[in-house]
């Protein structure tokens, strides 16, 4: 059985209407510094440049997650338990899952949350031919705000949030506070999170992945300004502004940025925005974590770690969090 609810970009507020994506585009490139946020990497081109990134000799994080699953998928299931309804934030094209879903133990459904409706209908459509008898309930939103979940076919023994990808990396210490809390409301008190976590490792080896040879990361950030041109009009002239990845220790993240080549002014809207050579607009941060440093972020959230999993050259993790309150001691 495969449940399908209705899917319109109208159900995703977090990409807004022409006139909300100028807006947003002014008010973020009048701050100082500038900064554009990075949802917008996401149009049809740029969810295609990310899976072209994910397969970079460069780009550690896909690989190592995947062979991660490929060894502890069965032992995951086994934590998560049975009767599980499994929710996924950001689900993309669901590749991870499927490895974790061959595992688990009679699920009640799957329900992948995708800001993007194309690769959100893609992924059902393969998870149905792989999945035949499973429940999926496809939700077509932003997985950062409040979510009203399908109604299960079944009660769930608990409902889990899947959180692969590194995702969590792109918050912010304090917005990923926030996030954790508002999935902690969403999974009841039984519930659980299973999240992807990248682990601090040789800087030059992260710098590496977010700066491809092939320049299929620079061409993925520099689409950002291609679709404000088409969707708000603006003039950006690609040729004029270059990508910039770099590894900040002190704060233990990527920092992501659009850089102007020259002194220019580029036209958003009806306004003309000034750039100086060389001023950056930040776009994202990739945070990094310590072990040590994910649970302490968790513990703010009111949440634990139960169980940790690594790959065999420890880069890359994916750990359980439950509520503080139920860890057994």
């Amino acid at each position: 059985m495969n449940t399908m609810q209705p899917c319109g970009i109208e159900d995703d507020d977090r990409q807004p209407p022409m006139n909300g994506l100028l807006e947003i585009a002014q008010r973020g490139l009048g701050l100082k510094p500038k900064r554009l946020p990075s949802w917008l990497f996401y149009d049809e081109r740029g969810s295609a440049l990310f899976e072209q990134i994910c397969e970079q000799p460069e780009y550690y994080l896909t690989r190592r997650e995947i062979a991660l699953m490929d060894e502890h998928a069965a032992s995951i299931a086994d934590s998560l338990g049975s009767d599980v309804r499994l929710v996924e934030y950001g689900s993309g094209n669901a590749l991870k899952t499927s490895q974790l879903l061959r595992q688990m133990h009679a699920p009640v459904a799957y329900v992948p949350v995708e800001i993007s409706p194309e690769p959100l209908q893609q992924s059902v459509e393969r998870l149905a031919r792989e999945f035949p008898s499973l429940p999926v309930q496809p939700l077509c939103a932003d997985f950062s705000k409040s979510l009203r979940l399908p109604i299960p076919p079944r009660a769930p023994r608990r409902t889990v949030v899947y959180f692969p990808g590194s995702t969590i990396g792109n918050f912010e210490s304090r917005e990923a506070v926030a996030l954790l809390r508002k999935i902690r409301n969403e999974m009841g008190d039984a519930g659980g999170v299973l999240v992807g976590v990248d682990l601090k490792k040789d800087p030059a080896v992260i710098e590496a992945a977010y700066n491809d040879r092939a320049g299929v990361t620079a061409a993925f950030t520099l689409n950002m300004l291609e679709r404000l041109n088409r969707e708000i009009g603006s003039d950006f002239v690609l040729s004029q502004f270059a990508h910039r990845a770099h590894y900040n220790p002190m704060a233990g993240r990527i920092e992501t940025h659009i850089v102007s080549r020259c002194a220019q002014q580029v036209k958003i809207g009806r306004a003309s925005v000034a750039f100086r050579e060389d001023e950056a607009i930040q776009v994202e941060y990739s945070c990094k974590y310590s072990v040590e440093d994910f649970a302490a972020m968790a513990a703010r959230a009111g949440l634990a770690v139960e169980q940790v999993w690594m790959d065999a050259k420890k880069m890359f993790s994916v750990q359980y969090l439950v509520r503080a309150s139920t860890v057994a001691r």
